[in-house]
């Protein structure tokens, strides 16, 4: 048998994209020192759960993990996509960290992926499912990925500490590969559209998040619709919170989005605090301004995405035909920086980056490394 040659890495940044990098560039990987110097040493339950969930939609991938954790070895393998697929992704991160690399592997199957997803919806680290809807999946539709097929339910909402939420996400494949793009007009924004939800709580949360963030866009923009979703019973999932998801659509078809859940933190957060000093709730209306002036500062800063879909993006500028693609975005937000030393290092797709001091945006130009979906059955 031939001898696999391994590519080293160290500590436990950036697992994720690491591992998704892994697989499309069919690289095996060796991570040594996954957080050897702390009081608990090795993988976090979140990133076993992501390993488990990456072995269901691929076929002939080889994963091991030594007994403390802190050495993984992962081996790629195809990528299959399937139907009918369930995953629970446990109640230390919401489904939105799984959800990017999901996504992204779905295009490159054999068949289109159909999976139910298990555990919380929204919380306050990752982007939380409504955003994902909104905007996330309109980014695909820019490199090529077809509609139909592309959607994501919402059955069950849940937010920690005890989960409880269900998603139900379908992903199309691509037929060849994706489509480079030239964007770099972030357009004016011309309205803005929002949910916000609760969940065990009364629905005034949600009307008093909703009357303080129009307060301050209702001075600037006539356009502004924010939805209701409020759940009861089996959908409310297992704990009380609220939150909201506000995008803000551009002239020309850019999504700009900011979301936030307020929810009692989970037991690790709060091992000093005991049972009878349980933090309060934050006020709704103090979350609806928060959240409105965190959208603007978003807008403000200019670029076609906001900053937590920088990661993404340049992952699908990467993946493109070997053709130039042209996007402009605002400050290079810390993990789009690790994506692109990463997407370097796995694809040797490398950016060229050059400010545009007249509007404080960078614009990154690249060639795909042409990555074509060869895992998808031929008619």
């Amino acid at each position: 048998m031939a001898k696999i040659n391994y590519k080293k890495l160290q500590g436990s940044q950036n697992l994720r994209l690491r591992l998704l990098l892994s697989t499309l560039s069919s690289t095996p990987i060796l991570i040594v020192d996954i957080r050897s110097n702390e009081t608990i040493p090795g993988l976090r339950p979140h990133e076993i759960s992501l390993l488990r969930l990456i072995e269901k939609v691929c076929d002939d991938c080889h994963v091991e993990i030594n007994e403390t954790g802190t050495k993984l070895k992962y081996k790629p393998g195809i990528v299959m996509g399937g139907k009918y697929l369930v995953h629970d992704c446990g109640l230390s991160r919401s489904i939105g960290y799984f959800l990017e690399p999901l996504v992204v592997l779905g295009l490159f199957g054999k068949k289109p992926l159909s999976i139910r997803l298990k555990g919380i919806t929204n919380d306050s680290k990752d982007p939380s499912i409504d955003t994902f809807r909104s905007t996330t999946l309109n980014i695909l539709k820019r490199f090529g990925v077809p509609s139909e097929g592309l959607e994501l339910k919402i059955e069950n909402r849940g937010v920690p500490p005890l989960g409880g939420g269900e998603v139900v996400l379908s992903v199309p494949i691509v037929h060849t590969s994706l489509m480079a793009v030239n964007w770099i007009d972030e357009g004016m924004v011309k309205r803005i559209r929002g949910v916000s939800f609760s969940t065990r709580v009364s629905a005034q949360f949600e009307n008093a998040i909703i009357h303080a963030a129009r307060g301050i866009f209702n001075r600037l923009l006539p356009d502004v619709h924010i939805f209701t979703d409020h759940k009861a019973g089996a959908q409310a999932g297992n704990s009380p919170g609220f939150g909201i998801s506000l995008v803000a659509e551009t002239t020309s078809g850019c999504y700009i989005s900011v979301d936030t859940t307020i929810s009692y933190p989970r037991k690790e957060e709060t091992a000093e605090i005991e049972d009878d000093e349980r933090a309060d709730l934050k006020p709704p209306a103090d979350v609806g301004v928060e959240i409105a002036s965190a959208l603007l500062g978003e807008i403000e800063q200019g670029g076609v995405v906001d900053s937590t879909h920088q990661g993404l993006l340049y992952i699908l500028c990467a993946l493109c035909p070997q053709d130039v693609s042209k996007i402009r975005v605002g400050k290079l937000s810390p993990y789009g920086i690790e994506a692109l030393r990463l997407i370097k290092e796995f694809l040797s797709v490398t950016f060229a980056i050059k400010p545009d001091p007249s509007t404080g945006t960078v614009i990154l130009k690249c060639v795909g490394c042409g990555l074509k979906n060869l895992s998808r059955k031929l008619s």
